[in-house]
């Protein structure tokens, strides 16, 4: 078996995408894209406080809290979905390999707790009401 001698104090001929092996690339492109959205989230808030816009505006305590309670649906919704699809990909993608399954029935479980948070959040948000005492 022939195998070449290279001396280790010379790096390889070409290197290609090596600084953004092993998750790097993923990694970069998130950071950038938290990035851009921050930069721009940034732009907009400072050209709706340059022309003197109200951001919020609630008539009562009862649409702030229904507000509130919409919010909670909607992220802890969008965070579950996430996890079901990470959950789903793992488990497509796992091969038979039981460590993989685990942790896809993990990301399962997750979104399951996920989707129940988020079906309770209207009971949360009511008894938030019941004791400001707004009401129904």
């Amino acid at each position: 078996m022939y195998r070449p001698h290279f001396p280790r104090s010379r790096p390889p001929r070409f290197v290609g995408w090596a600084p953004l092996r092993g998750g790097r690339a993923l990694r970069w492109a998130v950071v950038s894209a938290a990035v851009l959205a921050l930069c721009l989230v940034g732009a907009a808030s400072a050209n709706a406080l340059d022309a003197g816009t109200v951001l919020a505006l609630a008539k009562s305590v009862n649409e702030v809290l229904n507000n509130i309670r919409n919010w909670i649906m909607g992220v802890l919704a969008g965070l579950a979905t996430v996890f079901l699809s990470v959950g789903g990909v793992r488990y497509l993608m796992a091969g038979g390999d039981p460590g993989e399954v685990e942790k896809a029935k993990t990301a399962f479980k997750s979104a399951g707790w996920g989707y129940g948070l988020a079906a309770l959040a209207p009971l949360v948000v009511a008894i938030l009401k019941g004791i400001v005492g707004t009401g129904s």
